[in-house]
């Protein structure tokens, strides 16, 4: 199946739907709950997709729930308690029943589901969309990071990690980090694409930049190249290219 780009109109209209042309299966204690190979990629945020499925994919009775606040639902969303195999789960789901292209379709939120499976491969933190591309290339680029006129890190030996959607990031080898400067903190992230990252924070002086360079100790296979190594967040360090200062990205990470 062909896989057209997505419409550029944000929810607040029409939520952009590409059709999705993988095995995607859900399962919850140790059984196939979502069984799907004809299914919608829908944003109903800008940055990834969830997946909609047919109800005839879904091995469990949907139970409309009352309308509540606490659901935090899209406009013009229904939630729904997913049923399967005597156990409930509260607002499991949500439909779109009053739109045009959505009304047959229904999405399962993806921390209800045990494991989720994109052919063989398991799927983490949430569904990943078809337009996002991982490249980590190594490089020889001379790269110098420094906060507050201190020098925290000096390297030829980068790996630059681009990934559609972000700002282009520089990972470079411990032992081209002064070390000394950063403390690992306790805060983790994880992303579908690269995996789960451990924080740092820098003291500079008395003043503390909190969660301003991250690792991946055992990236998702597409990241590989970058395990082990230190990236600093562009938009809040200075950083300089061969010489040349580069100007701070504007992102949500930042």
């Amino acid at each position: 199946m062909a896989i057209d780009e997505p419409s550029t109109t944000p929810l607040g209209g029409t939520p952009q739907t590409v059709p999705g042309d993988k095995w995607i299966r859900g399962m919850i204690n140790g059984r196939v709950i979502i069984n799907s190979r004809d299914y919608l990629n829908v944003w109903e945020i800008p940055y990834w997709p969830w997946w909609f499925f047919r109800s005839s994919d879904i091995d469990g009775t949907l139970v409309e729930r009352p309308a509540s606040k606490n659901d935090n639902l899209p406009e013009g969303a229904v939630a729904y308690d997913l049923v399967c195999d005597g156990e409930t789960l509260p607002g499991a789901a949500r439909s779109y029943p009053d739109h045009d292209v959505l009304k047959d379709w229904v999405t399962i939120n993806f921390d209800a589901v045990d494991h989720w499976f994109e052919e063989d491969i398991e799927v983490f933190v949430h569904p990943r969309s078809p337009y996002t591309r991982i490249d980590a290339l190594a490089s020889s680029r001379h790269v110098v990071v420094s906060v507050g006129g201190v020098e925290l890190a000096n390297s030829l030996k980068p790996t630059m990690l681009f990934e559609t959607g972000a700002p282009a990031r520089f990972y470079l080898p411990m032992t081209d980090v002064r070390l000394g400067l950063i403390t690992e903190n306790t805060r983790r992230a994880a992303c579908p694409y690269k995996g789960e990252s451990a924080f740092f924070d820098v003291q500079i002086g008395d003043e503390v930049h909190q969660d301003i360079a991250w690792t991946y100790v055992l990236p998702r296979p597409e990241s590989t190249p970058i395990a082990g190594m230190i990236s600093f967040l562009n938009e809040v360090v200075d950083i300089d290219v061969d010489g040349e200062r580069q100007t701070r990205p504007i992102s949500h990470f930042g």
